[in-house]
């Protein structure tokens, strides 16, 4: 209502014949609602019935201005992380508790938020019947690099459907059936499943993996061995999905011997089992979903919320009792 006509209703239930409580009824104001409106005619005259601009309180959960600090700093020496990857590492390494959606807002109003110079790509990476643990099911597919001076080469990686980890990768100058049985022996040793316990194994159509060599050898691991249905490579998407986050960092390099690429690749797949936060895996990373970690790491980060939580509540309630 506009200041009129709230001065309209404060002088009609002020010459009102009956009680203040009837004429409000009548009228369809809500008692609470008109006496403010009064108590602040009394303080302040007609002035005092314009509306109230918005003033926002501090909530008892605000940052302290030493953590907002913090944040820009650690984006600042990590800029590789998104707003998602660092609230996780900052409650992983630094010990307290912030949201994503905040991590956001603080980059954002600092001008350190920047849109990808790439699209990732979306695929149904996912069964009717998913995978419920570690080595039910490994994923195995080839890609290409092309290397100065030297032609191309091909990467042959084995990677767990369930955690994402990556077993085992070899770079290739071909793609050959014992370029693939390479890649799946050092899978089975990084694994240290014993001879009893075999994963299915999930390829796409390719000649090396429909060679008589490679089903002999699968055979003789007893590894069951599935292939994607022809025309449907989103069939792998788990591990396609993997190449294309990898292409996208290590495209942005020249690489001029099959050495240098080795090197690269060795940093990235450490990087990508180890570091890299996986939001598929709750924000954990595929190394702790493979070895077992991963609850406990979830465990711990709704510890350290409630503890942040209780400490930024009491330091509310301590500023405001010092206050007045």
């Amino acid at each position: 209502m506009t200041q009129s006509e709230k001065m309209e209703i404060i002088t009609l239930v002020e010459q009102s014949t009956v009680s203040a409580k009837a004429t409000l009824k009548e009228i369809g104001i809500n008692r609470s609602t008109f006496y403010q409106w009064y108590k602040r005619y009394l303080s302040d005259g007609y002035d005092g019935l314009a509306d109230q601009p918005y003033q926002r309180t501090s909530g008892w959960n605000q940052l302290p201005p030493a953590e907002k600090g913090r944040i820009v700093e650690l984006a600042l020496e990590r800029p590789d992380l998104s707003s998602r990857e660092l609230a996780c590492y900052i409650i992983d390494n630094e010990g307290w508790f912030v949201s994503e959606s905040t991590v956001y807002r603080i980059l954002k109003s600092q001008g350190l938020v920047t849109t990808p110079a790439y699209r990732l790509m979306e695929a149904a990476d996912h069964f009717y019947n998913p995978t419920t643990a570690p080595n039910q099911l490994w994923q195995t597919d080839f890609t290409y690099f092309k290397i100065k001076h030297w032609g191309w080469y091909y990467l042959s990686t084995v990677l767990d459907d369930y955690s994402r980890y990556i077993l085992a990768w070899e770079l290739c100058p071909g793609m050959q059936a014992v370029d693939v049985e390479r890649t799946v022996q050092a899978a089975l040793q990084a694994s240290s499943l014993s001879s009893g316990q075999r994963p299915r194994i999930l390829s796409d159509n390719g000649s090396a993996y429909v060679s008589r060599y490679l089903k002999e050898y699968l055979k003789e691991e007893g590894i069951d061995h599935v292939r994607c249905a022809p025309h449907h490579p989103m069939t792998q998407g788990k591990i396609e999905r993997y190449h294309r986050s990898m292409k996208n960092v290590l495209l942005l390099e020249h690489y001029y011997s099959p050495d240098d690429l080795r090197s690269r690749l060795t940093e990235w797949v450490d990087y990508y089992n180890h570091q890299r936060y996986h939001e598929s895996l709750e924000n954990t990373r595929p190394a702790d979903a493979y070895w077992g970690r991963q609850d406990q790491i979830l465990a711990e980060r709704q510890k350290i919320k409630r503890l942040s939580m209780l400490k930024r509540r009491k330091n509310h309630i301590f500023q405001r009792v010092q206050s007045g």
